[in-house]
Order: C-alpha cells, then sequence, then structure tokens
C-alpha cells in the first residue's frame, strides 16, 4: 500500500475491494465499455391482423406487501420458538448454524457466534460483523477490536473477563446497516443468548445495539453514559450505551466520552462484586 492510500498490487486492489464490501461479481464475462456496441440490423416485421392480436388480460393486482408481512411475521415466530427451546451455548450456537430463515447467511462466510468467558460478570453486544470478523468467525478482531481491546485494558479487562457478541450473527453486505427485519429476525436469538450468559451487566456498544435492546429511536449520543435497564425474556439486568469502537476511530475527540463510560461501568461492576 503506497502513501496515497490506492493499493499497489493486484492482490492489495482485490483485498481492499472486499473489505469495502464489494465481495461479489457482477457477471461471468468482462465487459468493454469503451467500445460502442455493434449495431444489430433491424429485422423487418410483419403487420399483425387485428384478429391476430392477443386478448389483453386483466392481472389481479400484487398481493406482495401482504405475503411478504405474514411471512416475516412467521419466520420471527419460528426463531422465536427455536431459541426458546435451546438449554445451553452449545445448543444454541447449533440451532443459529441450522437456521436458514435470514437473507444474510446467503453472503456471509461464517456465523460470528461470540467471544471471551460466558462466565463473565461483564457482557458486551455490538452492531454486526465486518469483513475481518466474517472470515475469522469471532467477533471484534479487526481495527475496531483490537482498539476495544485496549479500551478493556484501560480497566484492567481482556477478552477472558468479559464477553463479547453482536446484535447479528451474520456480516450484511458492505458493512451495512441492518435492517428492521435482520434485526427483528436475530433478537430471538440475542435474546436467548443474554438470558443463558446472564451477565450482571451489559454494555451496548454504538446505536443499533443500543436502539434494538432498548426498543427506542433515540440516537446514540442522547443514549451514552447513561444507565438503564435491559429487559428480554424472562432476564433483566442494568446496561451502558456507549460510542462504538469503529464510531470512536473515526471521532477520535469522543474518546473521553468512552473513557468516562468505561469508568462508569467499572464502578458498577466493583460494587456488585462487593
Amino acid at each position: 500500500m503506497n502513501t496515497s492510500g490506492i493499493a499497489d498490487t493486484p492482490l492489495e486492489q482485490l483485498r481492499w475491494h472486499v473489505d469495502a464490501g464489494a465481495d461479489e461479481a457482477v457477471g461471468e464475462v468482462p465487459i468493454n465499455r469503451f467500445t460502442a456496441p455493434e449495431a444489430k440490423p433491424e429485422t423487418p416485421t410483419a403487420a399483425v391482423p387485428e384478429h391476430a392480436k392477443p386478448t389483453p388480460i386483466e392481472r389481479p393486482k400484487k398481493i406482495a406487501p401482504v405475503i411478504a408481512l405474514e411471512s416475516a411475521e412467521e419466520t420471527t415466530a419460528t426463531a422465536k420458538s427455536i431459541a426458546r427451546a435451546c438449554q445451553s451455548l452449545e445448543e444454541l450456537r447449533a440451532a443459529l448454524d441450522k437456521f436458514d430463515q435470514c437473507p444474510l447467511q446467503a453472503t456471509a462466510q461464517n456465523l460470528v457466534f461470540a467471544d471471551g468467558n460466558p462466565e463473565a460478570n461483564l457482557m458486551i453486544i455490538g452492531k454486526a460483523p465486518g469483513a475481518d470478523e466474517d472470515r475469522q468467525g469471532l467477533p471484534f478482531v479487526g481495527a475496531s477490536g483490537q482498539l476495544l481491546d485496549r479500551m478493556l485494558a484501560a480497566i484492567g479487562r481482556d477478552r477472558q473477563s468479559v464477553y463479547i457478541t453482536n446484535i447479528l450473527p451474520w456480516r450484511p453486505p458492505g458493512n451495512r446497516k441492518p435492517t428492521p427485519f435482520e434485526s427483528e429476525l436475530c433478537l430471538p436469538f440475542l435474546t436467548r443468548h443474554i438470558e443463558l450468559v446472564q451477565p450482571k451487566a451489559l454494555m451496548l456498544l454504538g446505536g443499533t445495539a443500543s436502539s434494538t435492546l432498548l426498543e427506542t429511536t433515540t440516537g446514540i449520543t442522547k443514549l451514552r453514559g447513561k444507565w438503564a435497564e435491559y429487559k428480554g425474556g424472562e432476564f433483566g439486568c442494568p446496561c451502558l450505551p456507549t460510542y462504538h469502537p469503529a464510531y470512536l476511530l473515526r471521532q477520535p475527540a469522543l474518546k473521553r466520552d468512552a473513557w468516562r463510560d468505561l469508568l462508569s461501568m467499572q464502578k458498577h461492576l466493583h460494587v456488585e462484586t462487593n
């Protein structure tokens, strides 16, 4: 990679495009867009007699939106039923491996379930896997994950003293924001995930995780640093929204606020264990 930020070699260029989300080919055969297309000779068409023309058929109006809505509700109900039946983290992961109703599975390489210690008192939840996480099958292993590791180290923690997962276990193409349907479909599995771990507190990284679990439309800038109560299924615990590490990489001036949130979490857990 040269100093201009543009990849030098074909391999680096390919990796750059994959990390940017361009990981699917558009066509099987390359097309030279700079060459004018060959003109095709016009074929004269014979006039069709009026009596030979097909009679127009009135087709019923499409009801796809209603069918799609019913299908989405049924699929979400199925996800809830499957998730509730899981009695361990191993069963939950196996259920997600077999679940084939989420559109994201068609483009993701791996299921990204969790990392860290499920016995830890702190559970950290982000948005969704990125390109690095999708390749390795682990959450927060890219640049934002490295920053998260440094943030945890600043309060004396590491991956063996926390438990990390995401709202979505599959990467959205191009790291785009999850659709409402995708979040709703995966939420029953996350709810059961939290129930099985039963942490003392949740740290919600970013607006997507915070708004999904707190069922609010309030933005992360207003939510961060303010303790709230999470309630899902038959389990509840305190939770603290804060900025996502990926956002902090783009807005380093906000690291001071994230540091205050970390100290607030450290103080809360210290009180809980004493």
